[in-house]
């Protein structure tokens, strides 16, 4: 974890903001596979690793916003865990770490609660996510489980976002250790990219590469010739010559903070020329929108010009045709990428995601879009210096929204359908790279990991 000042002082900022009441951060506990005792690899709750640093399970964080005082709710191990276990820190020595003296037993957390309600102070916290979280807040505060997410505090969601968006230096730090491991990930994919090569061989090398260098993958490896499902998890083909493998991969640093890049490999190392042609569309869309990321930039509008890149180099190849921007306005660009240009990044690979999307990117002025594509833009405000983003436009051919829009006729005044029957053996293709807005401008983080047609082709070769 951090210096103990770190979390010192993000509570002493929340509690700026947030100025009556008890904030209660609840921890994450340990989550069985298939029997009590065998658990899923343990990770802890963002927000709670934000204020507190404590990555151990069963543990709570309890602010009281009027007095100033904090406090860790948690059970010291016992005999028979030590045991098995090993020794193990008292609860009193962890919360020393993150700045806190102040401990008690986790059946102490009822009757503090129970006092506070019986006071009718406000008990601040944020939608829980897993079940477990529920049932605690359920049982704590008297009310329906099932009514915790809609019954979460929007002052603390929104205080949380202001701070958590804003990254400090150790954590631009982190996540750019995250981002040095995709680069051994990524590499090591696009050199094993040959044909007769087995998916899950690849899966299994990267993902092994995010274990022994830092806390494993941030989100489940995307790796498939079937890039034109954007989240495609299976890993069960063979690699086959005329294929694109696209390889979105990312890895957590030992502290949580995650990276997140994608790349796109022909199967043998060599490019044909349609896959160049379009491979060279969307590595188009990245490296302009990269160029253009700057403070008060929206991502909105980066979004629309990556879109109207692709529509017009589409309509260059023959594949759309019309007014570009006529096209991008109707939506017509999203039979080809059908997502946002980005999202933010830090503790979560989707930042804050939890804490709900609108909330994160988008306000009172700006709204959620309903047309198709754009509406999975995930974030649309103006960006500021310390946000970090992932850029990552695409490009895909997806027989069944092809064949649906061509059925309806759909846009046939800007899609050249008869076309596109040529570029199907493509799949998929997305560019992604993770970018700081600085003062000035921008920082693409990491050691840079090839994408050019020449530095693919030659890191495969």
């Amino acid at each position: 974890m951090f210096k103990s000042e770190v979390y010192t002082r993000r509570r002493e900022e929340l509690r700026k903001k947030i100025k009556s009441g008890i904030g209660l951060l609840i921890g994450n506990i340990e989550a069985p596979m298939n029997y009590p005792d065998n658990t899923y690899h343990f990770r802890q709750d963002s927000d709670f690793l934000y204020y507190f640093g404590l990555d151990l399970p069963g543990l709570t964080g309890l602010m009281d916003f009027d007095s100033g005082k904090d406090r860790i709710f948690g059970n010291d191990y016992d005999m028979d865990d030590i045991i098995w276990m090993g020794p193990q820190p008292t609860i009193k020595e962890l919360a020393m770490k993150c700045g806190i003296s102040d401990t008690a037993s986790i059946s102490k957390l009822e009757e503090r609660i129970k006092d506070a309600l019986s006071k009718k102070r406000k008990i601040h916290f944020l939608p829980p996510y897993r079940g477990e979280t529920k049932m605690t807040l359920g049982k704590l505060l008297k009310e329906n489980p099932c009514q915790m997410k809609t019954h979460a505090s929007v002052d603390l969601i929104k205080a949380v976002i202001s701070m958590r968006s804003i990254k400090e230096k150790v954590e631009i730090d982190e996540i750019e250790k995250a981002v040095e491991i995709a680069y051994e990930m990524h590499v090591t994919a696009m050199k094993m990219c040959k044909q007769g090569v087995r998916e899950q061989d690849i899966f299994g090398a990267i993902e092994g590469i995010a274990l022994a260098k830092g806390g494993g993958t941030s989100f489940p490896v995307i790796l498939s010739i079937n890039g034109q499902t954007l989240h495609n998890h299976s890993h069960g083909n063979i690699l086959s010559k005329g294929k694109m493998m696209v390889t979105d991969a990312g890895a957590e640093t030992n502290l949580h903070y995650a990276s997140d890049i994608t790349r796109t490999t022909p199967v043998g190392g060599k490019f044909n020329e349609k896959q160049k042609d379009i491979y060279e569309i969307v590595l188009k869309a990245n490296t302009e929108a990269i160029k253009a990321t700057k403070p008060g930039m929206s991502n909105r509008d980066l979004h629309f010009n990556a879109c109207k890149i692709i529509t017009s180099e589409m309509k260059n190849l023959g594949l759309m045709k019309g007014d570009v921007d006529e096209a991008v306005a109707a939506g017509a660009h999203a039979l080809f990428m059908p997502h946002g240009l980005g999202h933010m990044m830090g503790l979560d690979v989707h930042d804050m995601e939890a804490l709900g999307e609108n909330f994160i990117g988008y306000n009172d002025e700006v709204k959620r879009s309903d047309q198709f594509g754009t509406a999975f833009l995930r974030f649309a405000l103006p960006y500021k210096p310390g946000h970090v983003f992932t850029v990552e436009p695409g490009c895909y051919f997806i027989p069944e929204l092809i064949a649906k829009w061509k059925a309806e006729g759909k846009f046939k005044e800007y899609i050249n359908y008869s076309k596109i029957d040529g570029y199907m053996s493509i799949g998929g293709i997305r560019i992604e790279d993770n970018v700081l807005i600085t003062e000035k401008g921008h920082k693409v983080l990491g050691k840079p990991i090839p994408k050019t047609v020449k530095e693919v082709e030659s890191i495969c070769s």
